[in-house]
């Protein structure tokens, strides 16, 4: 009961900070809102028993990571009059929900139809350090590199960009 209590919990606030993230208009709320997102995401990989992916969770990405996108936000320095007009943004929100929202009933009606199954506890060595490193740096050591290079070159990018920005004041 307080697993459910909790998963609908965690479940809630992530579709909340994404929803946020989306929504909100300066960049500074739009990151705390994925930091809320990262959190929950986390503890949902808690109620999984992940204890490894919870920890590089909460470290890596709500931590280093989030770290880093706030300090290049901050360093930005970015004020209202910096963000670009935004005219037709809500009929873009509108369009968007008018295109997902029969994608989530369709879902929604599918998911009722599954039959029902209590939750079964994994095994021992789910989620650990092993098991993860086996299947990251076998199968998925390409993707790993490509997206530490991506990082790399946004932060160069926000730099570069904020030295311009200096330069032309």
């Amino acid at each position: 009961m307080i697993t459910e209590l909790l998963f609908n919990g965690f479940a809630i606030l992530a579709v909340l900070g994404a929803v946020g993230l989306v929504l909100f208009r300066h960049p500074m709320n739009g990151a705390m809102s994925l930091v809320v997102t990262m959190v929950s995401l986390a503890g949902l990989y808690a109620l999984l028993s992940a204890k490894l992916i919870f920890a590089l969770q909460l470290i890596v990405y709500a931590g280093a990571i989030m770290s880093l996108i706030l300090f290049i936000i901050m360093f930005l320095n970015l004020q209202e009059k910096d963000l670009p007009e935004e005219s037709g943004r809500w009929y873009y929100l509108l369009g968007g929900v008018v295109v997902i929202a029969p994608i989530a009933l369709f879902l929604v009606k599918i998911v009722k139809t599954l039959p029902g199954s209590e939750a079964t506890i994994v095994g021992g060595g789910f989620g650990g350090i092993k098991e993860v490193g086996l299947v990251l740096f076998q199968d998925w050591l390409l993707p790993f590199e490509i997206v530490s290079i991506l990082l790399l070159i946004a932060l160069v990018g926000a730099v570069v960009l904020a030295g311009k920005r200096r330069l032309g004041k």
